[in-house]
């Protein structure tokens, strides 16, 4: 059964704040590109669009109001061709990255709902791009809705999912700091009923403590980001254009990189983060700027959203500052190093402490909002994610995806992002770089590859176990 919604309904304030960072320098817009071997129907995709996409009420909304107070109003002349349309598949990689930096580069139309899919179309293949504001989700909210529009057996279409529901009202102290005031609430609560009759912490000593240390570590973690120096002052630094440039790397296989994982002892992640560091050390290099003992920090979104499936859509992580090691020479102690420092960042409280001043950013006035903005942005060179997405191959209007990327946005005075997304036993790098930070963002994809080649070698090198 379908369900109603309000003409209007309130916006987030995490929602919000990722609606105010944008910038002429910087929009806070997500793209992604899926590839097909073959050409895409653009009617048929339309028609995918309009029954398995439009399902989700949030797609006709638009945002309306003030800056301080936007919510979201259905479209009235909301038009399903505006959103889907073609464009000329340019010939050559390098003319379709030129066409998605373009497209990267260009602001979504703030009196419409704010994404649109660019059907570029070749003789013989096709890909899709797609741009969508921020404010509308998160990356894994996103993969929710790319999953509902695709099918893993095109003969049998899966039919359209049901609607997802607006947050629940909460108060406006729950608004402002959501799970950061449940988190810490809970905590604090239990510290002090502890300390005022011992009683729990006779009960459930394990639980009490572990409450305060969280309590604690919220405090800490505060306290870490409001004294972080500004990062390594690197030519990612710098003053910021409105020209975006986007490239991506050859796909590494999925099974190689758990392979390497297995014998080193970390996680794919960590390891896909090493090869980021190494990159950038190479980079560096080659551009005789100094990588000893250099550290650049990166801005690691990290999901939120309770166990199980997606039951809204907006925006529920946080983030982490990771240090890089790029002035660690060595492939295998960049990573030990790397998993180290992720080891630390995952038991901390640091995203709660980070969701709690996007909140803040969603209502505050515009000259603390950009002060706090640019004030973050200053910590940080690089944002990295990791977002896994389907092991099976899916179709999208009858046709396979080939293959699926991303391009994450930068906030504030940050010039290059790192996206990392994995699909049907693939992994894809996606870079996105402020043109005046960096002129051929190409440049940089084979560096990851060389860097993954290098950690592949040093662990067939390693002693092997000999059987008796």
């Amino acid at each position: 059964m379908s369900q109603s919604f309000a003409p209007r309904e309130p916006m987030s304030v995490i929602d919000a704040a990722w609606l105010r960072m944008d910038r002429p320098t910087n929009l806070m817009m997500i793209c992604g590109m899926m590839l097909f071997e073959r050409r895409l129907d653009l009617r048929a995709l339309r028609e995918v669009i309009a029954a398995r996409m439009l399902c989700f009420h949030r797609f006709r909304q638009r945002v309306a109001g003030p800056a301080e107070a936007p919510y979201w109003e259905n479209d009235p002349q909301f038009d399903l061709e505006w959103h889907v349309r073609r464009v000329a598949l340019p010939a050559g990689r390098g003319a379709l990255e030129e066409l998605a930096g373009d497209l990267a580069s260009t602001a979504l139309d703030p009196r419409k709902p704010m994404w649109q899919f660019h059907l570029a179309q070749g003789a013989r293949a096709s890909a899709l791009i797609l741009r969508i504001h921020h404010c509308y989700g998160d990356g894994f909210a996103l993969l929710h809705v790319v999953d509902a529009i695709t099918d893993l057996d095109p003969a049998h279409p899966r039919a359209p999912l049901a609607d997802l529901a607006p947050a629940p009202p909460r108060s406006a102290w729950e608004r402002i700091f959501g799970v950061v005031t449940e988190t810490a609430g809970d905590a604090l609560r239990t510290t002090l009923g502890a300390a005022g009759t011992g009683a729990a912490l006779l009960s459930s000593p394990r639980s009490a403590l572990a409450a305060a240390a969280g309590a604690a570590d919220l405090l800490h973690q505060a306290g870490v980001i409001a004294n972080m120096t500004p990062d390594s002052a690197t030519s990612l630094k710098g003053e910021l254009g409105v020209t975006k440039r986007v490239a991506w790397a050859e796909p590494l296989a999925l099974d190689d990189v758990k392979a390497v994982c297995g014998v080193l002892g970390c996680s794919v992640n960590d390891l896909l983060v090493a090869c980021i560091a190494g990159a950038l050390r190479s980079w560096m290099q080659d551009r005789g700027e100094p990588v000893d003992g250099v550290e650049l920090r990166a801005l690691v979104p990290v999901n939120l959203r309770p166990p199980g499936p997606v039951t809204e859509l907006g925006n529920h992580f946080g983030m982490v500052f990771l240090a890089l090691p790029v002035g660690i020479a060595d492939p295998l102690e960049r990573v030990a190093e790397v998993r180290r420092r992720m080891a630390e960042l995952k038991h901390s409280q640091q995203p709660l402490v980070a969701l709690g001043i996007l909140a803040g950013m969603g209502v505050a006035p515009e000259f603390l909002k950009e002060r706090v903005l640019e004030t973050l942005a200053a910590n940080a060179s690089v944002i990295v994610t990791n977002v896994r997405g389907a092991e099976q191959p899916r179709y999208l209007a009858g046709q396979r995806i080939a293959r699926q990327m991303f391009w994450v946005p930068q906030s504030g005075g940050i010039g290059l992002g790192v996206s990392i997304l994995s699909y049907d036993g693939q992994v894809s790098f996606g870079v996105i770089a402020d043109a005046r930070r960096i002129a051929d963002p190409a440049d940089l994809p084979p560096r990851y590859a060389a860097e993954f080649e290098a950690l592949l070698l040093h662990a067939l090198m390693l002693p092997w176990p000999v059987s008796t």
